[in-house]
């Protein structure tokens, strides 16, 4: 697991995204982080991978920005799809989200 399906995680355990039932993984960790704190997380994440894009010349940082970015944003769709249909998250919505987002960032490495 790479620190961008990681930070998938971290954005599900935002504040404002509930727990589907009050045990589980799902209520030990929904709304534990703060908002502001997701979003530079996000964001350092984001330049980091640029960075590693640089550093390793597959690519260049755009490639490896937008794969990040795609990540980010396909896991929130699941995230959004999986609160609305479960009312929050559980522990496989957390696996979901973190499969989902680096299956997105894979994608967009591998076709370049």
């Amino acid at each position: 697991m790479c620190i961008r399906d990681r930070l998938a995680l971290t954005l599900a355990s935002r504040r404002g995204v509930p727990p589907a039932r009050p045990e589980g993984l799902g209520a030990a960790v929904a709304g534990t982080v703060p908002p502001g704190a997701a979003t530079a997380v996000a964001c350092t994440v984001v330049a980091c991978c640029a960075a590693a894009g640089v550093l390793l010349g597959h690519g260049g940082a755009p490639r490896h920005a937008l794969a990040a970015v795609a990540g980010l944003v396909a896991a929130q769709v699941m995230l959004r799809h999986c609160v609305r249909r479960f009312g929050g998250v559980t522990g496989d919505v957390f696996g979901a989200v973190e499969e989902t987002a680096a299956t997105a960032a894979l994608l967009v490495l591998a076709t370049g």
